[in-house]
């Protein structure tokens, strides 16, 4: 279920949609949750979780919570800089940058999140709770950790020009 809006080049992608029910005095009523990812395909993505008693509104509210919760994921040649392990809850995965042409190797949401991101080639592997919310919590956790190159130079106060000279 991916949609491209015009507006703004995003594409969204439905991740889960979840049933849930409130015990009343009459019965259950029934009400959607609705968990959507965002992204531009070009190194920005986000996600979003939406509440209501009509599935189409419960994504709605999730795009909208999924674009104002968008980041920058620092890619290096379509992947990401460096292997990570990231956790949400009882979540665990576990991402590693793979080489040119080896593909998004990576399961159920973890997947979607990557493509929206626009990842081409990376190794993930899900571990832990199978829970979709922890599983994306997980994978925007670990995303939002990594640096890029520049960032760990100026973290460690080092230029390349100088690493050059020294060896």
């Amino acid at each position: 279920m991916a949609e491209r809006s015009k507006d703004t080049e995003l594409s969204e992608k439905v991740i889960k949609i979840n049933r849930v029910a409130k015990v009343v005095k009459g019965g259950r009523r029934f009400s959607f949750s609705a968990l959507v990812a965002a992204g531009n395909m070009n190194g920005m993505v986000g996600v979003g979780f939406g509440k209501a008693n009509e599935v189409s509104t419960a994504i709605q509210k999730g795009i909208n919570n999924a674009k104002k919760n968008m980041f920058k994921v620092p890619l290096v040649d379509g992947t990401i800089p460096y292997a990570i392990d990231a956790r949400f809850g009882a979540g665990h995965v576990f991402m590693k940058p793979a080489s040119h042409g080896k593909g998004v190797i990576a399961g159920g949401p973890v997947r979607m999140i990557m493509e929206l991101a626009g990842v081409k080639n990376i190794l993930t592997k899900s571990l832990g709770s199978a829970n979709a919310l922890n599983i994306v919590n997980a994978t925007i956790n670990g995303l939002k950790m990594l640096k890029t190159p520049e960032q760990v130079e100026s973290l460690r106060q080092i230029n390349r020009e100088d690493k050059a000279e020294v060896s």
